[in-house]
């Protein structure tokens, strides 16, 4: 199946040959269809497969020929590296076919009167997190009641009991036959039977087995004291010389320290982290993703939204808590078929995670050390 035949004009086919997509995959196959017919749809697949065109792509059909005034989408993520990664898509899309849709993105710990001024300027599409959005309807900058697609990406986070209030409290202002598309990577029941409450008869697609980690990870694990995981880090880092790494730290506050530690290093890093500035986390992910910058240090806020396909490592210097959370850390590597390396730098006491892993997704892992700057057999440390 081509892009033709699923209804995309020659104008879209030529924008995404420009940034060197010729194919759809089966999200897209699958999804772009029901959503130009003005379907509900829940999707569920795996990173990497190309859910966010999934949804834009249609979008960009149904306004080319005419393009509305005012809001006509609104799209909800959990984070604001996620509404940044959505709004580039939409300008590419944009320059790339001629059609002249606009995004604005709207998040928190920013001044709110910068993102009134950008309303006023009437964009088609809102991207932001839940609070935000929320606010600013209730300011009436965003005219909800002209929205007739509203999207909620990476639903498995928004859908919990933590946050649905919220998004229900969005998806209220909007009018009753506004089409509402999830889409996620993963999916509990319980996070499908709260989309269902939103969206009755929706479609559900889902394109490979639930919680489906990429077989082209390798998945590691070093066994050492917590004091001497960065130290470890650092040794790997040399040895195995990757283009460019993530390093997840789960405490905020030892993250700055990790990078001043490493730099002193002379290793090239930097972070990202729920309170780093919009400007610092903007260059710094820029940087990252241009090659200009090797290791980025963050916390789980880097495991989601952030699509970057040459990502040949990744470093858990804290386990993560929940296998679901490993799933999308270890996720930013191997993606469209590459090979990856995830490895866990653990405590004694931590080694009863990685079994949780290993029971929800039959992972294998392989012990490794280091001696005099090279892998060895753990027996040979």
């Amino acid at each position: 199946m081509d892009f033709t035949s699923l209804g995309l004009s020659e104008t879209l086919i030529n924008a995404l040959a420009k940034s060197g997509i010729t194919q759809p995959t089966e999200a897209q196959e699958r999804c772009i269809p029901l959503i130009l017919e003005g379907k509900d749809v829940i999707l569920q697949s795996q990173t990497g497969s190309g859910k966010t065109l999934s949804y834009l792509l249609p979008i960009y059909q149904r306004q080319a020929e005419l393009i509305e005034k005012g809001a006509q989408v609104i799209v909800i993520v959990p984070t604001r590296e996620l509404a940044m990664q959505v709004h580039h898509e939409v300008q590419l899309l944009s320059k790339n076919s001629g059609i002249a849709l606009h995004s604005a993105v709207l998040f928190g710990n920013v001044n709110i009167n910068s993102q009134i001024e950008r309303l006023r300027e009437k964009p088609h599409i809102i991207i932001g997190t839940t609070d935000r959005v929320l606010a600013l309807i209730q300011k009436k900058k965003v005219p909800a009641h002209t929205v007739k697609t509203f999207i909620v990406d990476e639903a498995d986070k928004l859908l919990d009991k933590q946050a649905i209030a919220s998004l229900k409290a969005v998806r209220k202002t909007c009018m009753k036959q506004t089409q509402m598309v999830f889409v996620s990577a993963t999916y509990i029941s319980q996070n499908i039977t709260e989309a269902l409450s939103m969206a009755s008869e929706a479609q559900l697609v889902q394109t490979e087995a639930k919680d489906e980690i990429p077989p082209t990870i390798s998945h590691k694990y070093l066994v050492c004291d917590r004091r001497d995981k960065l130290d470890n880090v650092r040794r790997l880092i040399r040895i195995l010389n990757p283009e460019k790494s993530m390093i997840f730290i789960n405490d905020l506050s030892e993250i700055n320290l990790a990078v001043e530690k490493l730099q002193y290093h002379d290793l090239d890093c930097a972070c990202i982290h729920s309170e780093s500035s919009k400007e610092e986390r903007k260059t710094n992910l820029m940087a990252f993703k241009e090659g200009r910058l090797k290791h980025l240090v963050c916390t789980d806020l880097g495991a989601r939204g952030l699509h970057i396909d040459d990502i040949p490592c990744i470093f858990h210097v804290n386990i993560a808590e929940e296998p679901t959370d490993y799933l999308h850390r270890a996720g930013r590597t191997g993606r469209n078929g590459a090979e990856g390396t995830s490895i866990c730098f653990i405590t004694e006491n931590e080694l009863q995670n990685l079994q949780k892993y290993r029971s929800k997704y039959g992972i294998q892992f392989e012990e490794i050390a280091t001696r005099e700057g090279k892998l060895v057999p753990p027996s040979e440390k």
